[in-house]
């Protein structure tokens, strides 16, 4: 019996994406032929975020997009969404960790995944010279 419940247990944590994949996740924002520029990453899972591009930044995963917006003198505002995928890893949680492993998983963020790299795109604004 007891070989069974530690097996059980071992069982459980191993399917946990949490302890797999982690909680936070590095991602790269990106503003093409716009260096330079001040963005302002924002959701109910990060709270508000600021970078300068070209960037890398960890962030804690969340089941939220994130809204990603760009400010450069001379150039429009440019704005992006960084998507929230569920991590491929939680339908086998289901069968491995049960119930548990995916909750656990779920209030951790360690379920979802960020797209890797974002780009932004800035236009310029015609005539201007900063």
């Amino acid at each position: 019996m007891r070989f069974f419940m530690i097996f059980l247990v071992a069982l459980v944590v191993t399917g946990c994406a949490t302890i797999v994949k982690g909680t936070t996740q590095v991602v790269a924002i990106e503003t093409p032929g716009a260096p330079g520029a001040n963005c302002e990453l924002s959701s109910p899972g990060i709270g508000a975020r600021t970078v300068v591009t070209p960037a890398t930044i960890e962030l804690d995963k969340s089941q939220h997009n994130i809204a990603v917006t760009c400010r450069k003198a001379c150039f429009q505002d440019g704005v992006a969404m960084i998507p929230s995928y569920t991590e491929g890893m939680a339908a086998g949680n289901v069968i491995a960790g049960g119930v548990i492993g995916l909750g656990v998983d779920a209030a951790t963020g360690a379920m979802n995944k960020y797209a890797d790299r974002t780009s932004v795109t800035m236009i310029p604004i015609q005539g201007c010279s900063s």
